[in-house]
C-alpha cells in the first residue's frame, strides 16, 4: 500500500495545480494518472485563459459575463470566487515561464471571445493548453512531486455509512498499466479528482479517447451527486471527419461563419445581430444546425469558417496550429479557402457536486476542473473559462487538503442540501442490473482507514480476475459503441421526449449486455483491453446521469433545447438538477441555484448577444 498526505487523481491542468498547491501548504502529495501528464487532454485546449488585467476590464464584469453566459443557472459564490482569483493565477503562469503572446508593449496579449464584454482572454498562440501543461509540469517536477504514471484508478475507498454525508474517502485503489498489480494508495489529508471530462460517451467529439468520465462515474457510484449533467457543451467549430476542435479563438480574431449560400449567417438570419460569431457557444451551434437542417448547409452537414481575410502574417502569428489541424485532417489550407466545421461535443458543464472550495459531501474526497461542477459554468461555458476554472479550483482544492483554511463555503452539498424530490417518467427503469451495485465498503461496518482501503482493493481484484478468467462473452467495444451512437442520436444539441427516452431504453440495453462482457487479452500487463473495459462501464454511468438530467428539465436553458419546451422558466427551473447512486437506482432531486453574491443579487435576465 502506498500512503502520501494528499493523493491527486489525474495529471491534467487541475490535477498539476492541485498538487502544486498543495504542495505549498507542505503536504506530501503525490499524483496518480492514467496518462503521463504532458498527455492530458488539457493540451488540446486552444483559445486562452480569461483574465480581468487591464484598465477598463473589473473582475465584477467577467462575473456578470459568466453569470449571463450560465443562462442564470451558475452559483454566484463559485462565479465570484473564480474571477477575483483568476487574474492571480495568470500571473502565477507567467512567473513560471509560461509563454504567452505578447503586444509590442511587452504586455501579455489578450483578444475577444464569445459571450465577453471585454477582450480578456490571455493566449499563447492557438497552443495555450499545451503550454499550460508543460509549464505546470515542469513546476511539479522542480517541487519533486511523486507521479505514479499510468496507474488507473479504479474504485475510490470509501466507507459505507447510509449517509454520504457522513462517508470518509481514505483513498483509491489503482491498477498498474505496466506491471498488472492492483494496489491501494492511502491519503491522510485527503484524495483529489481532476480526471476531465466525458466526451467518449458520445461519438462525435473534441475530447481524447481517455476522457470516459472515471472521476464523476467513481465518486457517484460512492454516494456523491452529480449536478446538472444535462447540460453539456456542444462547441460549434470542430473538423467534421474527426472532431477536431478549431479554436473559437478564429472567431476571436475575426473569423466568419458562411452557409451554403454565401450568406454570414449569424446576422443573415438574426441568430446574434450584435454579437455574431462572438454569441456564446451554445447560440452559434445551434444557428450551425439550424442552416444545416434548413437546407443551406454544406454537403448537407457543416459550414465554412472563413479566416483568409486575417491575413497571412496574423493567421501565422496567432492561429498557425489551426492551419495545420486543417491541412492535416480536412486536406484544407486555411490560408487560401475556408475550413469545414460542425457542433460537436465539447465539455461538460454538469459534473461531481462540490462547493467553492472543491469540497464534495463526502469527506476528504474533493474535485476540480471539468469532472466537478463547482457550479461556475450553469447551462452554458464561456470560451477562455475552462482553462482559469481548473486554475482556480485545482488550487483551491489543493490549498484545502493541505490543510489552509478557506473559510465555510455558501454553496451547499450533499443530500441535505435537497429543496424537492424530484421525479422523471422512463420508459424502463434506470440503474445496476443488480441492485447495490455500488463502490463503498460492505454493511457500514469497516471504518479503520487501512480495512477500508484493503476492502476496496480485495473487491477490485475480484472484478479484474473475474474479467481476465472469462473465456467468453460480449467484447466492450460493441457496448461502448451503441452507447456512442445512442447519445450522438438522442441527447444531441437539439433534444426531444420521444428520443430522450429511446436513450434510456437503448442504455438500459447496453448496462444488460454489459454484465456480460469478457476481457480477450488474458495478460496483465499494458492490457488496454482491460482498461477500456472498465472505463466502458463509467461511460454507461455519465451516460445515463446525462439523459435523465436531460429528460427532466422541461425547459429551454443554455445548451439544453427541448422540442417541446421552448422558453426559458424562471419561475420553475432555476435549480439545479442532482443525481445520487442509492443503492444502484438514481434517485433525482433539486436544489436552488445561489444567485446572491457577495455585494448583489444577479436577476435573470433576457440573455441575447
Amino acid at each position: 500500500m502506498y500512503e502520501h498526505d494528499v493523493l491527486v487523481i489525474g495529471g491534467g491542468g487541475a490535477g498539476l495545480r492541485a498538487a502544486i498547491a498543495a504542495h505549498e501548504e507542505g503536504a506530501d502529495v503525490a499524483i496518480v494518472t492514467k496518462l503521463h501528464p504532458v498527455r492530458s487532454h488539457t493540451g488540446a485546449a486552444e483559445g486562452g485563459i480569461n483574465a480581468a488585467l487591464r484598465d477598463g476590464d473589473s473582475w465584477e464584469d467577467h462575473a456578470y459575463d459568466t453569470m449571463k453566459g450560465s443562462d442564470f443557472l451558475g452559483d454566484a459564490p463559485a462565479i465570484e470566487t473564480f474571477a477575483k482569483t483568476a487574474p492571480e493565477e495568470v500571473i502565477n503562469l507567467e512567473h513560471w515561464g509560461m509563454p504567452f503572446s505578447r503586444e509590442d508593449d511587452g504586455r501579455v496579449s489578450q483578444r475577444p471571445f464569445g459571450g465577453l464584454s471585454f477582450p480578456r482572454t490571455t493566449y499563447a498562440g492557438a497552443e495555450t493548453g499545451h503550454h499550460m501543461l508543460h509549464t505546470m509540469y515542469e513546476q511539479v517536477v522542480k517541487r519533486g512531486i511523486e507521479v505514479y504514471d499510468e496507474w488507473y484508478v479504479s474504485r475510490l475507498a470509501v466507507t459505507d455509512h447510509d449517509d454520504p454525508e457522513d462517508r470518509v474517502c481514505h483513498g483509491c485503489v489503482a491498477y498498474d498499466i505496466k506491471s498488472g498489480e492492483i494496489a491501494g494508495f492511502k491519503a491522510t489529508g485527503g484524495v483529489i479528482l481532476a480526471t476531465g471530462g466525458l466526451g467518449q460517451a458520445f461519438d462525435h467529439t473534441t475530447n481524447a479517447v481517455a476522457n470516459t468520465g472515471d472521476g464523476p462515474a467513481m465518486a457517484y457510484r460512492a454516494g456523491v451527486p452529480v449536478e446538472d449533467m444535462e447540460m453539456i457543451q456542444f462547441h460549434p467549430t470542430t473538423l467534421p471527419s474527426t472532431g477536431v476542435l478549431i479554436s473559437e479563438g478564429v472567431r476571436g480574431e475575426g473569423g466568419i461563419l458562411y452557409n451554403d449560400e454565401g450568406e454570414r449567417l449569424m446576422f443573415e438570419y438574426g441568430y446574434a445581430n450584435n454579437e455574431g460569431e462572438l454569441a456564446s457557444r451554445d447560440v452559434v451551434a445551434r444557428a450551425e444546425l439550424t442552416e444545416v437542417n434548413e437546407g443551406r448547409g454544406i454537403d448537407d452537414e457543416y459550414v465554412h469558417l472563413d479566416m483568409r481575410h486575417l491575413g497571412e502574417e496574423r493567421i501565422l502569428d496567432r492561429l498557425e496550429n489551426i492551419l495545420h489541424l486543417a491541412e492535416d485532417f480536412e486536406g484544407v489550407d486555411g490560408l487560401e479557402e475556408p475550413m469545414p466545421v460542425k457542433p460537436g461535443q465539447h465539455y461538460a458543464m454538469g459534473g461531481l457536486e462540490v462547493d467553492e472550495n472543491s469540497e464534495t459531501c463526502i469527506n476528504g474526497l474533493y474535485a476540480a476542473g471539468e469532472c466537478a461542477c463547482v457550479s461556475m459554468h450553469g447551462a452554458n461555458r464561456l470560451g477562455g473559462n475552462a482553462l482559469p476554472e481548473l486554475l482556480v479550483f485545482g488550487a483551491r482544492a489543493g490549498y484545502h487538503a493541505g490543510g489552509r483554511d478557506l473559510g465555510e463555503a455558501k454553496i451547499p452539498t450533499g443530500p441535505s442540501a435537497k429543496s424537492e424530490d424530484g421525479h422523471v417518467d422512463t420508459p424502463v427503469s434506470p440503474g445496476a442490473v443488480d441492485a447495490g451495485d455500488g463502490d463503498v465498503a460492505a454493511d457500514g461496518a469497516l471504518v479503520e482507514p487501512q480495512e477500508v482501503i484493503q476492502h476496496h482493493v480485495e473487491a477490485e481484484e475480484r472484478r479484474v480476475t473475474e474479467l481476465l478468467e472469462k473465456d467468453d462473452g460480449v467484447n466492450h467495444a460493441e457496448v461502448r459503441a451503441d452507447v456512442q451512437e445512442t447519445m450522438t442520436d438522442n441527447v444531441n444539441v437539439f433534444r426531444n421526449e420521444e428520443n430522450l427516452k429511446e436513450a434510456v431504453e437503448d442504455l438500459r440495453v447496453a448496462r444488460e449486455r454489459y454484465q456480460d462482457v469478457y476481457v480477450r487479452d488474458p495478460s496483465r500487463t499494458y492490457n488496454t483491453d482491460l482498461i477500456h473495459t472498465i472505463e466502458t462501464r463509467n461511460i454507461i454511468d455519465v451516460a445515463e446521469a446525462i439523459t435523465l438530467g436531460a429528460l427532466a428539465r422541461e425547459e429551454f436553458r443554455g445548451a439544453h433545447w427541448r422540442e417541446q419546451h421552448q422558453e426559458r422558466k424562471d419561475d420553475e427551473w432555476i435549480k439545479h438538477t442532482m443525481v445520487s447512486w442509492n443503492d444502484g437506482r438514481p434517485d433525482l432531486y433539486y436544489k436552488p441555484v445561489v444567485l446572491e453574491g457577495e455585494d448583489k443579487t444577479y436577476e435573470p435576465k433576457e440573455r441575447s448577444y
